[in-house]
C-alpha cells in the first residue's frame, strides 16, 4: 500500500525536486535562472532578491515533501512561478512577432497550474479551492498547446539536439514531439483519453531532459544556462506529471462516486 502510493504520488516529488533544485542554483550562483526567470540586469538588489527567491524556492520544495506542510510549499511555490510568469507578459506583448516570450510565459504558467492542482489537493475536501482542482487541471491543459507551437517556430533549431542514431530519424521525432504537445492539449482539454495523453506527455517531457539537457550538463558542468535549463525541465516535467497524477486519481475515483450517487 506504501509503494502504491508513493507512486501515485511520484509527480509531487519530481516538481519537489525542480524547487529544489531551481533553490540550491540560485544559492550557489546568485543569480535567477537566466533566460526562464526573467530578471532584468537593472532591477534594484537583484542580487539580494536572486538569494531571497532561492531559499524560498528551496524551502518550499522541500516543504511539499512533507504532508503537514505540503499546503503552504503548493501555494508558495504557485505564487513565486506566478510572478515569473507575469515577469514575461511586457516583453511578450512589445513584439508579438517573437514567440520565444510568450513560449515562457507558458512555460512558467505550466508550473503554476501544477501548483494550483497541488494546492487543491492538499486543501480540505468541499473547499472552494479543492472544487477548482478540475479548472487548474484545464488551466494546465492550454499549455502543451504553447510547447508545441515553440516547436513549429524552432523547428530548424529543434532538429539538433535531437541524438542522430535514434531510428528512424531526426524529423520523425521532430514531427511526432510537436504533434504529441498538440494532442496532449486536445486530450486533457476534452477529457478524451486524458490519463493516457497526460502520461505520454510526462514521458515526453522526461524524455527530452535524459536525452537532451543531462548530456549537455555532462559536458559543459560550470554552465549557469544549463543548469538553469535543466532545474526548468525537471519542473515542467514535475508539473505534467502532478497533472497527470491529478487525472489518473479522478479516473479512478469516478466508480465509486457513481456507485456512492
Amino acid at each position: 500500500m506504501q509503494g502504491s502510493r508513493l507512486a501515485s504520488n511520484l509527480g509531487i516529488y519530481v516538481y519537489a525536486g525542480g524547487a529544489i533544485l531551481l533553490g540550491v542554483l540560485g544559492l550557489a550562483s546568485g543569480d535567477f535562472a537566466t533566460t526562464w526567470q526573467h530578471v532584468g540586469p537593472n532591477v534594484p538588489f537583484r542580487e539580494p532578491l536572486a538569494y531571497l527567491t532561492a531559499g524560498i524556492e528551496l524551502a518550499a520544495g522541500l516543504a511539499l515533501l512533507w504532508r503537514r506542510t505540503a499546503r503552504n510549499g503548493a501555494l508558495t511555490l504557485t505564487l513565486i512561478y506566478s510572478v515569473f510568469s507575469l515577469a514575461w507578459v511586457p516583453k511578450a506583448l512589445v513584439n508579438l512577432g517573437d514567440y520565444d516570450p510568450i513560449g515562457n510565459v507558458f512555460e512558467q504558467l505550466s508550473l503554476v497550474a501544477a501548483g494550483l492542482v497541488l494546492l487543491a489537493t492538499f486543501s480540505p475536501t468541499g473547499s472552494a479551492v479543492a472544487r477548482r482542482r478540475p479548472f487548474f487541471v484545464l488551466l494546465f491543459g492550454i499549455c502543451p498547446i504553447s510547447f508545441g507551437i515553440v516547436h513549429i517556430v524552432d523547428m530548424p533549431g529543434l532538429l539538433s539536439p535531437i541524438p542522430g542514431w535514434l531510428p528512424p530519424g531526426k524529423m520523425f521525432w521532430a514531427y511526432a514531439t510537436t504533434m504529441g504537445f498538440f494532442g496532449a492539449a486536445v486530450a486533457i482539454l476534452t477529457g478524451i483519453m486524458a490519463p493516457l495523453a497526460a502520461r505520454l506527455l510526462t514521458a515526453e517531457i522526461v524524455i527530452f531532459e535524459l536525452l537532451f539537457w543531462i548530456p549537455k550538463l555532462l559536458a559543459a558542468p560550470r554552465n549557469h544556462f544549463i543548469w538553469g535549463g535543466n532545474a526548468i525541465s525537471i519542473a515542467i516535467a514535475g508539473a505534467a506529471w502532478v497533472v497527470a497524477d491529478s487525472i489518473c486519481r479522478d479516473v479512478k475515483r469516478a466508480p465509486a462516486q457513481r456507485e456512492a450517487a
